[in-house]
């Protein structure tokens, strides 16, 4: 599995409205083919700041199943007017786990 991370950085004033976005889109993932998992995160030291981390079985299913499906666009007319400029995307893989606890 591989994880999308966006950084995602919010207009001021609409850090409630961009999580409640969040949280309604959230369905839009759930059922795209190869998502796992979705959570979202906030910046303690800058709370315009958002890590919204995606689990993926392949980054296919996320850059081409995903990207150019109507459930993107959805979560896009959700969450976009809130950001206050491009999010920026990278992908991840698990190399050590050393701990949970």
């Amino acid at each position: 599995m591989i994880h999308e991370i966006a950084e995602i950085t919010v207009l001021p004033g609409h850090e409630a409205d961009f999580e409640a976005a969040v949280a309604e889109a959230a369905r839009h993932f759930q059922v795209a083919r190869g998502c796992r998992s979705l959570t979202l995160n906030r910046s303690v030291e800058a709370p315009l700041t958002y890590r919204l981390v995606v689990g993926w079985d392949t980054v296919e299913d996320h850059m081409v199943h995903f990207r150019e499906s109507e459930a993107f666009q959805a979560w896009r007319a959700l969450a976009g007017p809130h950001f206050a400029g491009p999010p920026r995307v990278e992908h991840v893989e698990t190399v050590l786990e050393a701990f949970s606890q």
